[in-house]
């Protein structure tokens, strides 16, 4: 059975507009994921990427026209800018760090739930109300908030050194631990599929 480490931040537009595509592919080639939530602001200035204030104006104005583009292609709702982006990605990764542990729940769907909140419902991922209603839609208890902080906290890090240590730049990140093959990008997902039937 294939393990899949998923690298992502909860404040990435791309993946949020990965959907539940992950799962589904999961569920459908019997592959296991681990979700390592992580501080894509963090591995920046380590792996050669640049904040997105920080990018030259023309590589900001593709973003603001591609990402309008997917988000119609997958029939998800979007808003370029979002009243609370960018926010502190830290707490929900907690969260979800924590419930992952903790198991009870749908952690596909805590993840797409605070994704969703950030860049569909105009909500701040950064806030504890935020979270717990997150957590409780996805089937966890929502003390987890508070209960997971310590352990979210210190795995959150070792995510981030976990990350850069694998070559990790990005969010949405895919690596196939067993034969190391890496896949940046919701739209490398289908190359992803591929990779585990067998095909790629």
């Amino acid at each position: 059975m294939a393990q899949v480490d998923y690298f992502f931040s909860t404040i990435s537009p791309f993946t949020y507009l990965a959907g539940d595509r992950l799962e589904r592919i999961a569920q459908e080639t019997g592959a296991t994921i681990t979700y390592k939530p992580f501080d894509i602001v963090g591995a920046f200035p380590r792996t050669g990427g640049l904040p997105l204030a920080q990018r030259h104006p023309s590589r900001q104005e593709y973003r603001a026209q591609d990402l309008p583009r997917l988000a119609k292609l997958a029939g998800m709702p979007f808003n370029l800018r979002p009243a609370h982006f960018p926010t502190n990605a830290a707490p929900s990764g907690y969260a979800i760090i924590a419930a992952q542990r903790a198991g009870g729940g749908d952690v596909g769907a805590l993840v797409r739930a605070v994704l969703r909140a950030c860049w569909a419902e105009e909500r701040d991922i950064a806030q504890d109300d935020v979270i717990r209603a997150c957590l409780s839609e996805a089937g966890f208890d929502p003390s987890l908030a508070d209960s997971g902080l310590l352990v979210g906290a210190e795995t959150y890090a070792r995510n981030l050194e976990d990350a850069v240590a694998a070559g990790v730049f990005g969010s949405p990140f895919y690596i196939v631990t067993d034969t190391g093959q890496k896949f940046w990008g919701q739209d490398r997902l289908d190359h992803l599929q591929a990779h585990l039937e067998g095909r790629l």
